[in-house]
């Protein structure tokens, strides 16, 4: 994180202790960035919002308490939208949504298994593959790969050391790389049937 930024929001983060009216400096800063997190994860825009104003409720309110640990205030208010996206769900009976664009399914693809183009089929096993994650496993490659957020910032959202969050990360990676593989097997094994 750029220290000049970290000076800043250091300031802007005693300040809004000292006066809660200034909260909405840090608001302004951060609430496009997780409006969109949450909207990817519940796909219902204003729900989304519902949501995201909870999540800054929630963030003034405990922001007495909060200690500043070299990772943005953003990674702070990731962990409070990742728990109230999950209360949502535990809550109501949606379904799981997850949205991302083709940049994003093609870095993530890139990422899993360089030697491969970007197909159309890759694409779609892709999105099987993410399905199948758990809501813990989905939540670490949308923090990483979407959100573009760095592993001392994930382990501080996840509550987990930042090495943990770079373990788990290359092991999604080889299981959603194991996945494809397989479905490039079964496309390779179906070609050759067809041709035969």
């Amino acid at each position: 994180m750029d220290r000049e930024i970290s000076v800043n929001e250091e300031f802007l983060i005693r300040r809004a202790k000292s006066d809660p009216t200034h909260f909405r400096e840090l608001y302004e800063l951060y609430f496009e960035q997780i409006f969109r997190f949450i909207n990817r994860r519940v796909g219902e825009l204003e729900i989304s919002k519902d949501i995201t104003q909870q999540v800054f409720l929630k963030a003034l309110i405990g922001l007495e308490k909060y200690v500043y640990r070299e990772v943005p205030f953003s990674s702070y208010l990731y962990r409070i939208a990742a728990n109230e996206c999950n209360q949502f769900f535990r809550d109501s009976s949606k379904v799981r949504y997850v949205s991302m664009d083709s940049d994003i399914k093609a870095s993530l693809i890139t990422e899993i298994e360089p030697e491969y183009s970007t197909r159309e089929t890759d694409l779609s096993e892709l999105s099987k593959a993410l399905g199948e994650l758990s809501v813990k496993e989905l939540l670490l490659v949308e923090l990483r790969f979407f959100e573009k957020r760095g592993f001392k910032e994930i382990g501080f959202i996840l509550n987990i050391t930042e090495n943990l969050a770079k373990v788990r990360t290359y092991r999604l990676l080889d299981k959603l790389r194991k996945v494809l593989e397989k479905s490039h097997e079964i496309e390779h094994d179906e070609g050759r049937h067809t041709r035969e």
